[in-house]
């Protein structure tokens, strides 16, 4: 991608993420921002404001992590079907350490471990989406990178709350990450076809001006 369609990337990711974060935190505590509202008191209206947008920058920062491991992973074993294999025991991994350490951190004494399981059963079940719709644009070998960009990528930006059993905090750090996340990676394909039509278009250009010179 050009210089342009970064920007263009960078500024409606972090428009639509924010303001995804933005709404999940007011509705969240609706009722203490309106009485701050009331009284004039715009601090925590602010922070509603700059936490999802940080958070949406740190899912950019992901993105662009993973496009560089994506290629390294295809670059070291020569082949995507292998490549996808990897990828899908890393995806496995990751759950269940989603699961596993946060039983092993938070559980009370005797607690079972079925309730942590929600959460990543939940991440895999939206990942999941987010490729079936990435694939019926693209084709089925986009299938397997997204759920893995969804996954991985987004548990590993999520950390920071992660270590953190507040659902309220949980809940407002992920919305503006997978919102962030499904944007990205659903409008890459997007920018990419953009750039295959314009050298396209700039080769019949450059053809049609060789074929109009002048013979000598």
């Amino acid at each position: 991608m050009n210089t342009r369609k970064v920007v263009f990337l960078f500024n409606t990711t972090l428009l639509i993420g924010t303001t995804a974060g933005f709404i999940i935190a007011f509705i969240l505590d609706w009722r203490t921002h309106i009485n701050d509202l009331a009284d004039l008191q715009f601090g925590g209206f602010i922070m509603i404001i700059i936490t999802p947008a940080i958070w949406t920058v740190i899912a950019q920062m992901g993105f662009f992590a993973y496009l560089t491991v994506h290629r390294f992973g295809l670059g070291i074993f020569k082949s995507m079907q292998l490549w996808n294999r990897v990828q899908v025991i890393i995806i496995a991994f990751v759950l269940f350490d989603l699961m596993f350490f946060r039983h092993l951190l938070f559980a009370e004494d005797g607690e079972s471990m079925l309730g942590y399981t929600i959460l990543p059963i939940l991440l895999l079940a939206y990942a999941l989406i987010v490729a079936y719709i990435k694939t019926k644009e693209t084709n089925i070998s986009a299938f397997i990178p997204t759920v893995f960009f969804m996954v991985v990528v987004t548990s590993i930006e999520w950390i920071p709350a992660l270590r953190e059993n507040e659902l309220t905090f949980l809940i407002s750090s992920i919305v503006p990450l997978l919102v962030a996340n499904t944007w990205q990676i659903l409008v890459l394909h997007h920018l990419n076809q953009k750039d295959e039509k314009d050298k396209n278009v700039q080769t019949k250009n450059n053809r049609t001006k060789v074929k109009a010179r002048p013979s000598k």
